[in-house]
């Protein structure tokens, strides 16, 4: 039997878990986790959305759960290398994987031999939106329209930048050449930074990505042509969709997103928690302001609803890498 002193200390330990926002229901899976640090693995190198979101949701471990968090850029081989090292490690809850719905979803077809099962050896926590994601030429490109820059790519030669192989641009790309004609050539990156860099300097033509990272050159000479989803972005709201200029296909009105994901097998209770952290800390003023910055209207969803978007929309994605037909291997 407790003591009174003991009793009391066991009973201010959990008023003290239950005011750090975890769920009731998980009070007892947390009081034994965790008890080291955690680890984010980022299939992108520093820069990028994938990375910001990390790196805020890092901030966020931290501060409710009270141990550590770092991120671990482990970029390359479209995702491939980071994907692998998470799903090899313990589904503890102590190593997670942050990368793009792509490299997730259309990879399973995408790569014909891949080192792991993505139906079976990952599961998701949360999907960060990505908002709409910015279309821009090199100002030495006279478009002003998509419609425009095909037109200009039937007659020039034209290179479309991606952040990865297998990623949302190069699925655009080669739809549009399928589509429409074009020859329009998919140039990869290690990440979004080096390709708007090149786009600046006209060493690629057009290139799709995050607004923020789109901004950063917006002045250098890149031009907004429009924009991928349903909505405009609040930044460039003079900028039309895609769908509002006339390209109805699936793969332009999807908006993409920035899974956090862990090891299959990670105990449903630490899963909870994990995706309480991402509920309360898309309230903070930094997560605010890392969606105004990035363009993003919309904040991430409970685990119930993640699963329920995640299942609809995943056999979408890779309908369309099946009905394109790429293979990366």
């Amino acid at each position: 039997m407790m003591n009174f002193l003991e009793r009391r200390h066991f009973l201010s330990s959990v008023v003290a878990l239950a005011a750090s926002g975890v769920h009731s229901n998980s009070l007892a899976q947390s009081m034994k986790w965790p008890t080291k640090p955690i680890k984010i693995v980022v299939s992108f190198p520093p820069g990028g959305l994938t990375d910001a979101y990390a790196r805020l949701y890092a901030e966020h471990i931290t501060a409710q759960l009270g141990v550590p968090a770092v991120v671990e850029n482990r970029p390359g081989a479209g995702g491939i290398i980071a994907i692998d090292y998470v799903v090899k490690s313990p589904a503890d809850g102590y190593t997670l994987l942050m990368t793009t719905s792509g490299t997730v979803g259309q990879n399973r077809v995408l790569y014909r031999k891949l080192p792991y099962n993505l139906d079976k050896d990952l599961g998701i926590i949360a999907n960060f939106p990505s908002g709409p994601l910015v279309v821009g030429v090199s100002e030495k490109v006279p478009a002003k329209s998509m419609r425009e820059f095909i037109e200009f790519a039937k007659k020039n030669p034209a290179a479309m930048g991606t952040y990865a192989p297998g990623s949302y641009p190069h699925m655009v790309a080669d739809q549009t050449n399928r589509t429409e004609g074009t020859q329009i050539q998919s140039i990869h990156y290690k990440g979004e930074s080096p390709m708007w860099i090149d786009l600046a300097s006209n060493q690629i033509q057009i290139a799709i990505g995050s607004y923020q990272a789109f901004s950063t050159v917006q002045a250098r000479g890149v031009r907004p042509i429009g924009v991928t989803g349903t909505y405009r972005s609040p930044k460039l709201p003079d900028v039309p969709t895609l769908v509002e200029q006339g390209f109805t296909s699936r793969l332009v009105k999807l908006e993409g997103g920035l899974p956090l994901m862990a090891p299959a097998g990670t105990p449903e209770s630490i899963q909870k928690i994990l995706s309480k952290v991402v509920m309360d800390g898309a309230q903070t003023e930094r997560a605010v302001k890392l969606r105004e910055s990035f363009a993003i209207p919309n904040k991430p969803k409970n685990l119930i609803e993640t699963r329920r978007e995640w299942d609809r929309d995943v056999p979408v994605w890779v309908k369309i890498a099946v009905d394109l037909g790429i293979t990366l291997d």
